[in-house]
C-alpha cells in the first residue's frame, strides 16, 4: 500500500498504517529529516499514549505506555554495531508483544525478526511524502 501525504494529514495516515499492518513490530525507512519520527509520534497519540514523545537517539529506547499496552521505541542511528543493540536487550523487547518502531533498522539488520512490518517514507516536491507499508 503506498500513500502520499503532508503533515497535515498525518492523523488520517497513523490510523490507516494501524488498521492494516501486519505485524506489531514496525520497521521505519527513510533517511534523515524525512518524518520517522513524526510518523511515530502521530501513530503514539492514535494509540492513546499520553506521555511525551520524542526521539530515543541519545536513549537508544523509548517506552510509553498506551491504551493498547506497552510501546517501544528504538532509534539506532547513532549505535557502531549490533552488540550495542544486543547489550540493552534488544531481543527481549522483541519478545514483548508490544508494539515496536525501529528507526534505522539497517544498523541491526541480523538482530531482527522475520515477522515485521516495513514502512518507507520519501520526500517528494511540497513537503508531501510517500509511504509505503506492508
Amino acid at each position: 500500500m503506498t500513500l502520499v501525504y503532508t503533515l497535515e494529514d498525518l492523523p488520517d495516515v497513523a490510523k490507516k498504517l494501524i488498521s492494516n499492518i501486519k505485524h506489531k513490530i514496525i520497521l521505519f525507512d527513510a533517511s534523515m529529516g524525512t518524518g520517522k519520527t513524526t510518523l511515530i509520534k502521530e501513530i503514539c497519540k492514535q494509540l492513546g499514549v499520553q506521555d511525551v514523545i520524542s526521539s530515543p537517539t541519545y536513549s537508544l529506547v523509548n517506552e510509553y505506555k498506551s491504551n493498547n499496552g506497552l510501546i517501544y521505541h528504538f532509534d539506532f542511528y547513532r549505535i557502531e554495531n549490533e552488540e550495542e543493540a544486543y547489550h540493552i536487550g534488544f531481543e527481549e523487547y522483541l519478545d514483548s508483544d508490544a508494539w515496536v518502531f525501529i528507526e534505522w533498522p539497517d544498523k541491526i539488520a541480523n538482530l531482527l525478526p522475520e515477522n515485521v512490518s516495513k514502512v518507507k517514507i520519501d520526500l517528494l516536491e511540497n513537503q508531501k511524502r510517500s509511504l509505503s507499508y506492508n
